[in-house]
């Protein structure tokens, strides 16, 4: 089955704070990733790229009338193709940052998200890894701002960053926190995404940049919590009346959660609560593949991606 191939419009770059600024791709759907950009005086740093060449080059050309020349620093806050397949149009200017684990998940995942929507014209893309990786914390100085950059996870990966400027109470999330988007933890972890967004709250964010969907305040860290303690519930009757997680999510259906971009994604949720459940530590290896073929058979068609 093949998904609606449409292409949603150009993202957005704009300030939400001095010198702070988000570049939001409508609807935040699949692959329609959010980005940021900090700068204080001639110093800028770029938090993560887009999918596709043309959607990294409408962010490279906007970023450049801000700062010309592009951005010296780049952070990947995860290794997902959508945040860091546009690396190499910022490089060799840029020297890009990650966490250590998301550097090596990058290298082994190459460009296989390509694989997964052949349709989208995904353009001359190569993949560009992180050249600078740090296991827990570190502070990036871009003028006089700091930006705290920390590991805290495994949450929607086992590499996730946040990117966080104190001084302008402005956080950036990357996929750990949804914004009006159905949040997606197939790779890493519910419990240790619980523990990640109480440690978000703990920083009183003014601002709140998620991965994916519009910006917001701090309530997109309570609606993302609520979201997923909801799939537990739902994996918890299910392992109780002996369900596999594609019939527990029919069973539910999608409630107050239908509303949401991409609420297919309960049916691959539900792999990794069950696992969790069973007794498999936060972030470790499941299959996949067959969360994503449930998904899949649960929404009827590959999933659309507007890329």
């Amino acid at each position: 089955m093949s998904a609606a191939m449409t292409t949603a419009g150009p993202g957005t770059l704009h300030e939400i704070a001095e010198g702070v600024h988000a570049f939001v791709q409508e609807d935040g759907g699949w692959c329609l990733n959010n980005a940021g950009l900090v700068t204080d005086g001639g110093s800028a740093l770029l938090i993560d790229t887009a999918a596709t060449q043309a959607r990294s080059q409408q962010l490279r050309d906007q970023v450049e009338r801000v700062v010309p020349g592009g951005p010296g620093l780049l952070v990947n806050t995860h290794f997902h193709g959508d945040h860091v397949f546009g690396n190499s149009l910022f490089t060799p200017r840029a020297r890009i940052i990650a966490h250590d684990s998301a550097r090596s998940d990058m290298a082994e995942s190459g460009l296989g998200l390509c694989g997964l929507w052949p349709d989208v014209a995904w353009g001359d893309i190569s993949l560009t890894l992180p050249d600078l990786t740090f296991p827990d914390r570190l502070t990036v100085h871009v003028g006089e701002l700091r930006v705290e950059l920390m590991h805290l996870g495994p949450a929607h990966t086992g590499g996730d960053v946040l990117a966080w400027i104190p001084e302008r109470g402005v956080l950036f999330t990357g996929d750990t926190v949804w914004s009006q988007v159905t949040p997606f933890v197939l790779m890493g972890s519910f419990e240790g995404s619980f523990r990640a967004l109480e440690q978000m709250r703990a920083l009183r964010p003014r601002l709140v940049v998620s991965g994916h969907g519009p910006v917001a305040g701090p309530e997109v860290l309570d609606e993302t919590e609520e979201y997923l303690r909801w799939v537990l519930r739902v994996a918890d009757d299910g392992l109780r009346n002996g369900l596999p997680p594609l019939d527990a999510a029919r069973t539910a259906g999608l409630g107050a959660y239908a509303r949401l971009t991409d609420s297919e994604r309960l049916a691959a949720n539900l792999h990794r609560a069950y696992a969790e459940r069973r007794g498999t530590p936060p972030g470790a290896p499941i299959d996949v593949l067959a969360a994503f073929q449930d998904m899949v058979t649960f929404h009827g068609r590959l999933p659309d991606c507007h890329a």
